[in-house]
């Protein structure tokens, strides 16, 4: 039996991860329930578990090869979504080849753990149908067989109008929860960049796996989380909302499970194997299920590469081969990765598809995830660039590194990523080598996946040019048309490779940090703000146009002075705009202004955290979330202190000083950072305890800041493309379209 849920005239819909889609008026969704004919499964039609629509659901036999199938009709020949509603309180994943009119349209279809059998969600892909009728069927992958089946919505006839921009993650909602106090939980989710305006949110709560129930009174409107206070802490909660749209309630997001008297900690713990130490995390949604997996390296020797989903499952590990022994700063091997302010890998969706690849450069030796020994270059001096499955570690694509500059020895290398055609993403490769003990040679190249091929799109090389380079690479789109340019601290590629600016006309030469955001909201455009490493002619640090690198003020004292760091975030609202500072007093950007007359007191400018609610930023700063205030300044050493990570078993990585990640990867708009124990076997993430009504979309969906979670180097703050601090507007809906 099917049922025609919609037929769309300018309305949104919910699809899979949470992702709303305009129709236009010759869209229609068609609901094609698993428990009537024409649909047909191979197992048992149960109602053994509430929540589920119609009159029961598909729970298929426990097989490899056990399906459900649908019939379902397409009024035209093309593509179309398909929403399925299933549940899976297992544990484990249980996933699903999804084939159409018998071929494989998608294989490995991850239906993930619930937390409960009776805890609801729904996965969405896109698929291409016939006119007339068409069969869709889900085949278990493993013994355990398929999750339960309740239904499918096939949208067809119409298509979706997305937005149009850059393609983007389908993020989920990002359920999180954690013990604010002794009786008291934050409950905390994402606003997603696409999301129509007016959506409000309830709140489910599951007690020792009971049925949920909703917590909230009235739809929540404001800030994207809420406080538990009737939980019965000593029973395992499992939290879960529905967006409301419309005064419609849509399918339930994935849940959360609180475990039974969890310590009060504002913490989320992933379980890892045991191993050596780990600098740097990445995230991204390796399995597709629209969360954040995890990917880390081992400093051992050789070195390792390891990925685990978002609950602590292990995936694989890549031995990154002999040519990883030598781990110097500046010449060690050609397969070394991580160290100093050099990565060589990174972690994003290149080719689309709604899985996260891992891009690595590699050597000779490299031992990839399935077993399989790369050896495809003549020397072991030679590098290239290889694309591994997400899922599996094994390599999709590689490609050698170009050898312009073979002669001088591998070259280290920094990754990230950026839309530089403003829709497709792009790898992009800084490498660096020395030139016998002095000057260093620099490459840029930029790399598009398309699934099957790496093919190299440019190469910039900087010669002999003038083009001081630092310690971080931020990749940004720094004049407003939407396509992606590659900053350094003192030069900007445009997106194709070439030129935009040099900044050493302006008396700039090498320094280890600078940022890039909206500074000043009454100012056009992006500002920069960057410091200086021993400049012969004093200047000490600077602020500039983003787009033309034309200087707006400069800091010049007597004498060179090394001056490490430079932060950027509002952090006195008596002021418009954002502070910027150095180790020489608080300057108010936008007016050149001390905002302290006493230059003593100001904090650490090492990195901005959003933690405690208002658009304000808070630092971290050590193992040291801080907030400075204004009306009580107070010097770098004794600043009020929200958390102590250490107190929590935590332990610093990069620089001895940082976390391994940190950025927006669990719920609201507030940001995550990521450490491990001290025995390496527990990512320790600190997440936000503290509620807030301030409401923003995930900062994982804005161009600029996702782009900054794919890049290490020296870390420091990731910023977005507008202004975010104290009186600020509410910001534009992203120019983006969410990847299937």
């Amino acid at each position: 039996m099917k049922r025609l849920v919609t037929v769309a005239s300018a309305v949104t819909l919910l699809t899979g991860a949470g992702v709303f889609v305009a129709l236009n008026a010759s869209a229609a969704t068609t609901r094609y329930e698993a428990e009537n004919a024409p649909a047909t499964c191979q197992g048992a039609i149960a109602s053994n578990h509430s929540g589920y629509s119609g009159s029961g659901f598909c729970d298929s036999s426990a097989a490899v090869g056990a399906a459900v199938q649908f019939t379902v009709n397409a009024s035209t020949t093309g593509s179309a979504t398909v929403d399925i509603r299933y549940t899976n309180g297992s544990g484990a994943g249980r996933p699903a080849d999804v084939s159409v009119n018998g071929g494989v349209a998608q294989s490995g279809f991850a239906f993930d753990a619930t937390g409960a059998w009776n805890a609801w969600a729904t996965r969405s892909l896109t698929v291409q149908l016939n006119a007339g009728n068409n069969t869709i069927r889900l085949a278990a992958t493993t013994a355990s067989g398929l999750a339960n089946i309740d239904y499918i919505d096939v949208t067809t006839g119409g298509g979706t109008n997305p937005t149009t921009g850059r393609v983007m993650e389908n993020l989920g909602r990002g359920v999180v929860a954690v013990r604010g106090g002794t009786s008291s939980v934050l409950v905390s989710w994402r606003l997603l960049g696409l999301d129509p305006d007016g959506i409000g949110f309830n709140v489910y709560r599951s007690a020792a796996g009971g049925a949920a129930v909703k917590l909230n009174a009235s739809v929540l409107t404001g800030g994207t989380n809420y406080v538990d206070t009737s939980a019965n802490l000593a029973q395992a909660n499992s939290y879960h909302v529905r967006p409301v749209v419309g005064g419609v309630e849509q399918a339930a997001s994935g849940a959360f499970t609180l475990t039974a008297n969890h310590a009060t900690e504002p913490v989320v713990r992933v379980p890892i194997r045991g191993g050596g130490a780990v600098k740097f995390v990445w995230v991204g949604d390796l399995d597709g299920d629209g969360e954040y997996d995890y990917v880390l390296d081992r400093q051992t020797s050789p070195q390792t590469i390891e990925a685990y989903r978002s609950n602590g499952q292990f995936l694989w590990s890549v031995n990154m081969g002999p040519n990883s022994t030598n781990q110097d700063n500046i010449e060690g091997s050609s397969s070394t990765v991580n160290v100093g302010h050099n990565d060589g890998v990174t972690v994003y969706d290149l080719d689309n598809d709604g899985r996260a690849e891992v891009a690595v450069r590699i050597a000779n030796g490299v031992v990839f995830g399935n077993g399989v020994t790369f050896n495809g270059l003549s020397d072991n001096t030679r590098q290239a660039v290889a694309i591994l499955d997400g899922m599996t570690g094994a390599a999709r694509a590689t490609a050698a590194v170009p050898t312009d500059y073979l002669s001088d020895g591998p070259m280290y290398a920094r990754f990230g990523v950026g839309h530089l055609d403003g829709v497709n993403p792009s790898l992009i490769a800084y490498m660096k080598n020395r030139i016998g003990s002095g000057a260093f040679n620099l490459m840029y190249t930029a790399w598009r996946f398309t699934g099957t091929a790496l093919n190299m799109q440019w190469k910039f090389l900087r010669g002999n040019q003038n083009l001081p380079d630092g310690h971080n690479t931020r990749i940004i789109d720094v004049d407003g048309d939407g396509r992606d340019e590659i900053a350094e601290i003192g030069f900007v590629l445009n997106g194709n490779g070439t030129l935009r600016y040099s900044l050493a006309p302006r008396g700039i030469i090498h320094g280890d940090r600078f940022h890039i955001t909206k500074i000043d909201p009454n100012r056009p455009g992006l500002q920069g703000y960057g410091v200086q490493q021993d400049n012969p002619s004093g200047l000490r640090d600077y602020y500039y146009d983003a787009a033309t690198g034309n200087m707006i003020w400069q800091h010049v004292e007597a004498g060179t002075a090394d001056v490490g760091r430079g932060m950027v975030g509002d952090v006195d609202p008596r002021y418009p705009g954002m502070e910027v500072w150095a180790f020489s007093g608080l300057y108010n950007a936008s007016t050149n202004q001390l905002t302290q007359s006493n230059t003593t007191l100001q904090p650490w400018p090492q990195t901005g955290l959003f933690w405690d609610g208002d658009t304000t930023i808070e630092l971290l700063n050590d193992g040291k979330i801080e907030k400075w205030n204004p009306n009580a300044p107070t010097g770098t050493s004794s600043v009020p202190r929200l958390v102590s990570t250490w107190n929590y078993g935590a332990v610093d990585a990069s620089q001895n000083v940082q976390p391994t990640f940190h950025g927006d990867i669990l719920g609201d708009w507030r940001e995550e950072a990521v450490y491990t124990n001290a025995s390496f076997n527990e990512l320790i993430i600190f997440t936000t305890n503290q509620p807030s009504n301030t409401r923003l979309y995930t900062l994982a969906h804005n161009p600029a800041y996702r782009n900054a979670m794919t890049l290490k180097g020296y870390m420091q703050s990731h910023h977005v493309d507008y202004f975010l601090g104290s009186g600020m507007s509410t910001p534009p809906r992203p120019a983006i379209t969410y990847a299937p």
